[in-house]
């Protein structure tokens, strides 16, 4: 499949990403290759409204899935790294898409056609794979809810980085996100998480290299978001 001016090639399947599932969405089953698109960084996956045609999947990369508010202040839900799928949720409640996915980095995906999808999703071992994947993100979602009504906005930060500090476990856990990017991720203004940052760095919880966040003392992070908890 070709999105959106993508590039599609050709490649192996990495079983070592790959749930092994997924070679059930294989059209031709006596092959191992699935269609790959390439997205450049800033690219749109999908758009909030727009009819889901199928599932994707990150291979390489990194994929924020976002919302506007009604003030039209962006609002990003999670940022999805290697090893996760895009859309499914939507698939399942055959609805339009409720939250649009961008490329943070030039990332590959695989798309699995929505026939594809259900095919897998039908299986003992794919349907098992995503209910449990959906109480998963269901419980992730509600304590977000709970954060950001009741955190304040330094737990928040401390909170976010060290979700982003594992999904930026394959960059050497140096997160690359510009801070207005890491405000909409926290629910804050743009201004406040610079303060934040730079209060982290004078306490030496975090090192900041150019656009890199490095977070070097992750239980100084963790015992911060433990006292807002």
């Amino acid at each position: 499949m070709n999105t959106l001016g993508t590039s599609t090639i050709q490649s192996q399947v990495d079983t070592e990403i790959i749930p092994t599932f997924l070679k059930l969405s294989n059209v031709d089953s006596s092959s191992e290759e699935f269609d790959e698109d390439f997205y450049v960084k800033g690219q749109t996956v999908f758009s909030e409204g727009n009819t889901p045609h199928g599932l994707y999947f990150v291979k390489s990369g990194r994929v924020k899935i976002f919302r506007f508010g009604g003030d039209g202040k962006e609002q990003i839900l999670t940022i999805s790294s290697s090893g996760k799928f895009l859309g499914y949720k939507d698939l399942l409640a055959q609805r339009r898409y409720s939250s649009s996915a961008m490329a943070l980095e030039d990332s590959v995906l695989l798309f699995i056609p929505k026939e594809d999808f259900f095919r897998v999703f039908n299986s003992v071992e794919g349907s098992t794979f995503f209910i449990n994947l959906l109480c998963k993100d269901l419980v992730e979602a509600e304590r977000k809810m709970v954060s950001l009504a009741y955190t304040p906005v330094r737990g928040r930060l401390a909170e976010g980085l060290l979700e982003l500090k594992e999904a930026y476990e394959d960059h050497e856990h140096k997160i690359e996100l510009s801070r207005e990017d890491l405000a909409n991720f926290i629910g804050t203004a743009k201004e406040t998480v610079i303060r934040l940052l730079s209060e982290f760095k004078s306490e030496h919880l975090i090192n900041i290299q150019g656009k890199y966040i490095e977070v070097i003392n992750p239980n100084g992070l963790n015992r911060l978001n433990n006292l807002y908890s």
